[in-house]
């Protein structure tokens, strides 16, 4: 264990006299002005609190050897599966530690790769990534787009694939979406540029559908679609891949609804408007699969919690008149592709991946036989290809491409990673814990195989537990450091993601969100009660929600943890939709303006407004960023100065804030500094040596 160090004294924090009102009860909320991010008094606190922070760090002796270790076991090849336009092939490499991954481009299978696009050029301190890249049905062209710093925003360009050559035009204020190539050019989003030409609009407002067509510039491009009656909408376009129909889907987090319309075009008939398929937005989704001739197949969990497949007319759109091709299971269906004539469908069962093949008319041809329990993604490509890829991967299996063949069913690997890494010597086992409603939770386990658990393993504990998302299992080589140091790696599956279908999601969303945290705590009182740790030797870490997450279940149960990792945590529970897209989370959340109900629910569990002064708190480092404008560096500036302000005990309170960085680390290199830095830490206060 470590020493118990002297209180370390905090930079001081300023407070202002802000006190918000709402339904009748008033809130302070003395560090308001940390939410300027760009004031010379903020600047100086950033810097105040990092020289803190790196001078702590510093004086871990074995920081170095982590960082030196995290290097070795990332130094190896990794690639995407190839994505078929035309009669290329582009894929994605990295050769171990570049910074970014560089696209490569191959005539047939059999081609010689060349480098297309080098991201690692982009920028000198390699802090400008790749965001999208997105080649053209044919092959010729791609439109890519840029980040400075890992922000959101977007700019973005288009290559020309068999010159190498950029052409001239530029696509400014991109900002949540994805390009869809047709004809001569594509569909994208983006938001009208602030009135002086240099501000980032910070509502968000007013997200629009534009037609770029090569060789011209942006402000010649068509304005395909646009709300000016609802700022907060997102509005996006999808393709058939015959090109027939032109969907758009439209979401109102805001209000909140968790679900979206679809308004179809039928561009071969003509049609120069949208026709509503599903006009009302409600908490029931659709998506799009492809067409079959004059009809849709559309994913949708209308009627079936975890998802089925049907066919729609768009002549006659009423759910009476659907078509089920692929009727809702008992495990989620995750997602399905149509190539080579075959529906290809995933489903998650425990948290691992099945895919089943199915007949465009829904009669199953076959499940595919998979190398072991895991994690599967791809089977992508057009409707008459002959092959397809997939990528198998599990925690204790590096992502290994299979060529798929679609006549015969044959899997064959295609590329198996490069790695210096024995499987044999590691283990996962899976197991369910029974929460504080009795419900049974998944967790995964992963450690040394014939590990001895003596009640004093060192574990780290990680969830997620928010917007449907799921923690599937998949190969982490940053993980290597910690399970050669003897410790156990647990991911728990707790409610709010997705691992059950929509079930599972809604079970811990909005005035439900507090199931998530007690989901999360009894994992941790599983693992101590099972004999595998205690709270002196148990770290917890989540990132975005699950920085949330983390400096919840620290304030209901500061007694657990011996050490609390929040990263990029939504904080400010009852300010959050007043930064740029958080509106957007309404939906999972609620709000503090929609009602009493709401306010009160969002209060009582806040990071923010929960610190205790009762009782010590874990040995704390928040992690943050000067770039992220989706969860803004002012979560954690207000969180890290309450904090420091008001928990008793001795352990340290820090915050890291890195710099030209955003959501995520902006370069390889400054990723794994940030680990580097969130391994010492934990490993000093856990006892830990190298």
């Amino acid at each position: 264990m470590a020493d118990t160090p002297q209180k370390l004294t905090y930079p001081t924090t300023a407070t202002v006299d802000q006190v918000d009102t709402y339904f009748g009860t008033p809130v302070a909320d003395p560090y308001r002005w940390l939410e300027d991010d760009c004031s010379p008094e903020t600047a100086d606190w950033v810097a105040a609190q990092n020289k803190l922070t790196f001078d702590f760090l510093a004086q871990i002796p074995y920081r170095e050897a982590i960082k030196a270790r995290l290097r070795e076991v990332m130094d190896y090849p990794r690639y995407s599966a190839p994505e078929k336009r035309g009669d290329r092939f582009f894929f994605f490499k990295n050769d171990g530690l570049q910074d970014q991954s560089v696209v490569y481009v191959q005539d047939g299978l059999a081609g010689q790769p060349r480098v297309l696009l080098d991201p690692n050029t982009f920028s000198d301190d390699q802090t400008t990534s790749l965001t999208v890249f997105n080649p053209s049905k044919d092959g010729k062209y791609a439109v890519y787009g840029l980040s400075e710093g890992s922000s959101d925003w977007q700019r973005y360009r288009i290559l020309n694939v068999e010159t190498g050559e950029t052409l001239p035009e530029t696509l400014e204020w991109v900002k949540v979406s994805y390009p869809e190539w047709r004809g001569e050019g594509f569909y994208y989003n983006r938001y009208d540029a602030p009135a002086d030409g240099t501000e980032l609009s910070s509502r968000n407002e007013f997200h629009k559908v534009y037609y770029h067509r090569l060789g011209t510039a942006q402000a010649a491009d068509e304005l395909v679609y646009e709300d000016p009656h609802q700022p907060l909408r997102f509005h996006f376009v999808g393709l058939t891949d015959d090109e027939r129909f032109l969907i758009l889907s439209i979401s109102d987090r805001g209000q909140p609804k968790l679900g979206n319309a679809l308004y179809v075009q039928d561009l071969a008939a003509g049609d120069t408007e949208f026709s509503p398929l599903i006009d009302t937005i409600t908490d029931e989704s659709f998506e799009i699969v492809d067409s079959l001739g004059d009809r849709l197949l559309i994913l949708t969990d209308q009627a079936a919690p975890n998802r089925r497949l049907v066919l729609i007319d768009p002549q006659n759109p009423a759910a009476d008149q659907w078509q089920t091709i692929i009727p809702e299971q008992p495990e989620p269906l995750e997602g399905v592709s149509f190539v080579g004539g075959k529906l290809f469908a995933t489903y998650l069962k425990d948290v691992t991946t099945r895919v089943c093949v199915y007949s465009p008319e829904g009669k199953l041809d076959r499940e595919i036989a998979l190398s072991g329990l895991g994690t599967v993604n791809g089977f992508d490509g057009q409707a008459d290809d002959d092959f397809t890829f997939y990528i198998f991967t599990s925690h204790t299996t590096p992502p290994t491409i299979y060529r798929y063949d679609i006549s015969t069913g044959e899997s064959t690997i295609f590329r198996a990673p490069a790695i210096a890494f024995e499987a044999a010597d590691y283990e996962t086992r899976q197991v369910f814990y029974p929460s504080s409603d009795g419900t049974q939770i998944p967790m995964f386990l992963i450690h040394q195989k014939g590990l001895k658990f003596t009640g004093n393993t060192p574990t780290y504990l990680y969830a997620y537990g928010g917007f449907n998302y799921s923690l599937v299992p998949a190969f982490n080589a940053k993980w290597l450091p910690l399970l050669e140091q003897g410790m156990i790696v647990a991911i728990a599956n707790i409610r709010g993601g997705g691992e059950y279908g929509r079930t599972w999601h809604e079970a811990a969303i909005r005035e439900h969100r507090p199931q998530a945290f007690q989901d999360f705590i009894a994992a941790a009182e599983y693992l101590i009660g099972e004999g595998y740790t205690n709270s002196e030797r148990l770290a917890i870490e989540g990132r975005s929600n699950g920085g949330l997450l983390v400096g919840a279940v620290m304030n209901q149960r500061p007694d657990l943890f011996r050490v609390g990792l929040p990263g990029v945590g939504v904080m400010d529970m009852l300010r959050f939709q007043k930064f740029t897209v958080g509106w957007n989370w309404i939906a999972e959340f609620g709000s503090s303006e929609n009602n009493a109900a709401e306010f009160a629910t969002l209060y009582g569990y806040s990071p923010l407004h929960n610190i205790r002064t009762d009782e010590p708190y874990p040995a704390t480092f928040i992690v943050t960023a000067d770039h992220d404008d989706r969860v803004v560096p002012a979560h954690s500036f207000k969180y890290a100065a309450t904090l420091q302000a008001q928990h008793s005990g001795d352990n340290p309170t820090l915050i890291r804030i890195g710099t030209k960085s955003g959501h995520g680390a902006s370069s390889l290199t400054k990723g794994l500094e940030e680990t580097a830095d969130i391994y010492a830490f934990m490993f000093h206060q856990l006892g830990v040596e190298l």
